[in-house]
């Protein structure tokens, strides 16, 4: 063999060698490239399952905002997507579904049916107490059903911690009047639990019709009515005709909350609907560390006494991104109430965002550090109200309502101490003391007054402020008047429109201290 075959020879092997050599990385490359992405898969999964459920929410009123749920992950089913709002789920045991997260007690597996014809109250019973044995297990009510449910408690005290109630599904109240009796005065009640979630996209529907059509006979009807006149001065009354239900039996008149939490620590509501509530949609009654958002409460504006969120004797409660429809107070706050922050919330119809009432039969109310901002209201009949009756005692003080944007809004700003429901109040001359209320950039139009400051003759109105206030006035079919002061006392930061000249600035001349009986 010559030379030039031999170089020819080892050069064609060359380059054999060095297409083969690229073949294989190739190969290797996309090996190690599938490899690698199921590696980082299994990391995030492993680092979700770190923090699943561990963020703390921030309930003392301060400005720091819940995370963003994080991405979704593959997780076994019915496990729903973790998210920084979800309790920790890591007991693996119980009846019922069983992951290495969590264990979830379907009510359809406890014998719900979820046509909404039959009575699934003893499975939803059944299926709360097997969960309730379960640390952070889960109750799920399954979408695309419909469970009737009687009044029913899912209740502690003896229930394990971080339970989730996963509500997909529609339940609805009956309307049979046997299954009330002479009145309840809740239907799905929650008590004495420790870290309790009710979350979905399911929706709790009270068909209240059948407790308010047409008007009831002892409703009490708000006192800020009376200011409201029509410019014809007639008024529309309903007739005063007893309910029936589909049955025809006469409805009880103690009407029910829809949904109702007492004594419970670390309460959280998301995403969920609640409507058409025979009484009050949500309420909270000795709760400490509340958690609402994205939930929507709806009601006809005529239907009566149907407030949105009551607050009672709760404290560390947090409310946002939240749409209300109602027939009374968007969000109602009573007495021993504190450390409360609501903001971005739409409400109306309506009557507004409401401290109080405070102080009815001489009782004692305390209620601090509240603060209400970033809220659009329209066609309500309050925008952010204080009332209180006369012969009450104690305090509301350090509240903030700030950036309210109204729009036909009846009386945008008002403190009532002189609120009666009913016909005629004896007068009274001890009052819940009102001080350090402060009002910032609240815009828009109203329809029959401004502002209303009514305080007490004895207990004047101390440290109301006002800031940035711009209301201008859209004639529809309500007399028009202009701004009332009477006993109110702090000071203008800036002009107001309309101009606000009945403030009285500074305090007022006999000053009285608050004596043990007053202070909270």
């Amino acid at each position: 063999m010559n030379k030039v075959s031999l170089r020819s020879l080892t050069f064609m092997l060359l380059i054999a060698f060095l297409v083969w050599s690229s073949t294989f990385e190739a190969c290797n490359a996309r090996r190690g490239k599938h490899w690698r992405q199921r590696t980082a898969s299994a990391s995030l999964y492993n680092k979700k399952g770190k923090t699943y459920g561990s963020s703390k929410h921030n309930h003392n009123g301060g400005s720091s905002k819940p995370k963003t749920p994080p991405e979704k992950v593959p997780l076994p089913p019915p496990v729903p997507t973790p998210t920084d709002d979800t309790p920790s789920r890591t007991t693996p045991a119980g009846k019922g579904y069983s992951s290495g997260h969590s264990s979830t007690f379907n009510v359809i597996d406890f014998g719900a049916k979820g046509d909404g014809i039959t009575d699934d109250t003893k499975a939803f019973q059944a299926a709360w107490i097997a969960a309730c044995k379960v640390e952070a297990s889960m109750i799920t009510v399954p979408a695309d059903a419909i469970f009737l449910v009687g009044p029913i408690s899912f209740s502690g005290p003896y229930c394990q911690a971080n339970l989730v109630f996963q509500l997909d599904g529609t339940i609805i109240a009956p309307t049979d009047y046997k299954t009330w009796s002479k009145g309840l005065l809740q239907w799905l009640e929650f008590t004495k639990l420790r870290g309790i979630t009710i979350q979905g996209t399911g929706i709790i529907d009270g068909r209240g019709s059948s407790w308010w059509e047409d008007s009831p006979l002892d409703d009490p009807i708000d006192d800020e009515s009376k200011l409201i006149v029509p410019i014809n001065n007639t008024k529309k009354e309903n007739p005063k005709m007893p309910i029936r239900s589909e049955l025809g039996g006469k409805m009880p008149g103690i009407k029910p909350t829809a949904l109702r939490f007492y004594g419970s620590f670390n309460v959280t509501v998301k995403g969920i609907t609640i409507q058409n509530s025979p009484l009050c949609h949500l309420k909270f009654d000795y709760c400490m560390g509340v958690l609402v958002h994205d939930i929507a409460i709806s009601s006809p504006g005529d239907s009566p006494n149907t407030d949105g969120i009551h607050l009672q004797n709760s404290s560390e409660v947090l409310i946002h991104s939240t749409s209300f429809s109602c027939g009374d107070d968007c969000i109602s706050i009573q007495t021993g109430c504190s450390n409360i922050l609501i903001h971005n919330v739409n409400c109306g119809p309506g009557h507004g965002i409401s401290i109080g009432s405070l102080g009815r039969y001489n009782t004692k109310a305390c209620v601090s550090n509240i603060t209400v901002r970033d809220v659009i209201m329209h066609k309500t009949m309050n925008g952010v109200r204080i009332k209180t009756w006369q012969g009450g005692s104690g305090s509301v003080q350090g509240v903030l309502f700030s950036n309210i944007q109204v729009f036909e809004v009846q009386l945008p700003i008002v403190i009532d101490q002189f609120y009666c429901d009913k016909t005629t109040c004896k007068n009274q001359t001890s009052a819940v003391a009102l001080s350090g209320i402060t009002y910032e950039r609240i815009r828009g139009t109203y329809t029959v007054k401004p502002a209303h400051f009514a305080c007490s003759d004895s207990l004047p109105c101390v440290g109301v402020t006002l800031n940035a206030i711009e209301l201008k006035p859209q004639q529809e079919i309500y007399r028009m008047y202009d701004p009332f002061c009477w006993q109110t006392f702090g000071e203008l930061s800036t002009p107001t429109v309309p101009p606000i000249n009945c403030l009285q600035i500074g305090k007022p001349p006999n000053n009285r201290i608050l004596s043990d009986h007053d202070t909270c």
